[in-house]
């Protein structure tokens, strides 16, 4: 399914969704334990290639990078873990593309998962806060590169395919 997608600048956050054809339940584990199956293996920060993406269950969980080299590296964490419906992620990756490991400056990812019917599942990513990055200019730069069909409208559209052939 195609993921639709509603930029606010005035608020700093970019909003992405997609319906898939899954229960609920489904769409949160293949989104969740499943995370390395759908992420693009481009969309790393390490300099090796990209050998798995891991998403942590539970508050306090991170999600990271680990390259073929065995370099690990934190993307962030997870702050809300409500499973089938909700999650909330911090990102501490700056307008560089770099580890900003102060969360103070750490936007968030919320992912909630609605039934709309039997076998289908609408999920909204609402990624917020991108001012914390540092101010206007960064928060603008960010936005628009997440919002770019290679951001979040892309990778949604990489997870609904691997919920739906789960």
């Amino acid at each position: 399914m195609k993921a639709t997608q509603e930029i606010s600048m005035e608020e700093f956050v970019v909003r992405a969704t997609v319906t898939v054809k899954a229960p609920i339940e489904r769409a949160f584990r293949v989104f969740s334990e499943k995370f390395d199956s759908w992420w693009p293996r481009e969309h790393k920060l390490g300099k090796a290639a990209l050998d798995r993406a891991v998403l942590e269950p539970g508050i306090g969980g991170r999600w990271y990078e680990r390259t073929v080299d065995g370099a690990e590296c934190t993307w962030g964490s997870v702050l809300a873990w409500e499973p089938p419906r909700r999650l909330v992620l911090s990102w501490q990756i700056n307008q560089e593309w770099q580890i900003d490991e102060d969360p103070a400056h750490a936007s968030e990812i919320e992912v909630t998962f609605r039934t709309e019917g039997p076998k289908l599942t609408r999920v909204d990513i609402e990624h917020r806060h991108l001012e914390r990055h540092g101010g206007p200019e960064a928060a603008r730069k960010i936005m628009e590169s997440i919002s770019a069909m290679e951001g979040w409208p892309g990778i949604l559209e990489r997870f609904a395919q691997a919920s739906e052939a789960d």
